[in-house]
């Protein structure tokens, strides 16, 4: 990888495990291909992103299979063979959602996870992932089933390792009881919903995680964009913040808007931006191994990068914390 932050790029292992990825990720959702989503950069302009975060020390990458329909696994895929050693990177996909219209072209089941995890290597152009990802909880599927899939995707070398994504406390520790009794693979991690803005997995998941020693790799750690602070009711100006519907079902509650009002003030008082100072936030966290950030514009990147040595005092964290009130479960 090319000289750049990587000598001051912060590492940490993934839970348990002794894999060690940057304190940031990058996640790779925006990059794919615009028929999926407006807002979505097509490959010649996401490849600077990649370029740059590579210079900069990150070595963990996030993608899924559902993202542009594959263009996403795509494109990280082309980058990482033309920009850095397979070896060196951390590389994580995931499956779960519709690939394919037909009643197996989905889900966690044992078909499913067979096959997918074969068209995302495909898509990718690797030998193997480093960490495999359920990207939501199969209802339909029994827990067995799919963790015995799983550790055998590891021991057939196709992953290194597995991890989850947004799901209940109980059912995380379910799943992680059936490989437990069955000397299956277990999940390293856990990819979740976790911001400034929604804080329920306080309550339940993230103390689990502690206790067992899994890696945190939230999703959203800047709302999909609500804490940088140019949201208003009506959504924002930029191509994402007017056409992202889901965004507008998880956030956008007048308790959202206060406490984006007081990231905008503690972050005013350090002069720092508001993305600083909730990335800050979220690092501060001894659970969070690394939030997954998204980056559509080159101050994206730099701001995530500053906030990697941005400190916040106990009564700054206070401050941004007090205005937080519950919220329904949004997310899985």
């Amino acid at each position: 990888m090319a000289a750049g932050y990587s000598d001051i790029m912060k590492y940490l292992n993934l839970g348990h495990t002794g894999l060690k990825v940057s304190r940031l990720c990058l996640g790779c959702m925006t990059y794919g291909s615009t028929k999926w989503r407006e807002w979505v950069l097509e490959e010649e302009a996401s490849r600077p992103f990649i370029q740059k975060s590579l210079e900069a020390g990150i070595n963990f990458f996030d993608t899924a299979n559902v993202y542009s329909d594959g263009v996403s696994e795509e494109i990280l895929g082309r980058a990482i063979r033309d920009m850095a050693k397979r070896d060196e990177v951390v590389i994580a996909t995931k499956l779960f959602n519709p690939m394919r219209p037909d009643p197996n072209g989905r889900g966690l089941s044992r078909k499913a996870i067979m096959t997918e995890i074969d068209h995302s290597l495909k898509r990718l152009g690797m030998d193997y992932v480093d960490l495999y990802q359920t990207h939501r909880w199969d209802a339909e599927t029994p827990i067995e089933e799919t963790m015995e899939a799983l550790h055998d995707v590891v021991k057939s070398g196709k992953a290194r390792y597995i991890g989850a994504s947004s799901m209940y406390a109980w059912q995380f520790a379910k799943a992680q009881h059936a490989a437990d009794k069955h000397g299956w693979t277990k999940f390293a991690s856990m990819q979740n919903h976790y911001n400034l803005i929604y804080r329920e997995e306080e309550r339940e998941m993230l103390p689990l995680c502690a206790d067992q020693g899994i890696g945190v790799i939230p999703w959203s750690p800047l709302a999909r964009g609500f804490l940088a602070g140019n949201r208003d009711k009506q959504g924002g100006e930029t191509s994402r913040a007017k056409t992202d519907d889901f965004a507008k079902k998880l956030y956008y509650q007048d308790d959202d808007f206060k406490v984006a009002d007081r990231l905008g003030e503690v972050a005013k008082a350090r002069g720092l931006s508001n993305t600083q100072v909730a990335l800050a936030w979220i690092l501060s966290k001894p659970v969070v191994t690394a939030p997954i950030i998204g980056a559509s514009k080159p101050h994206h990147l730099d701001q995530a990068l500053a906030a990697l040595d941005v400190e916040l005092s106990a009564e700054e964290i206070k401050k941004l914390e007090e205005p937080y009130k519950p919220h329904v479960i949004l997310g899985h």
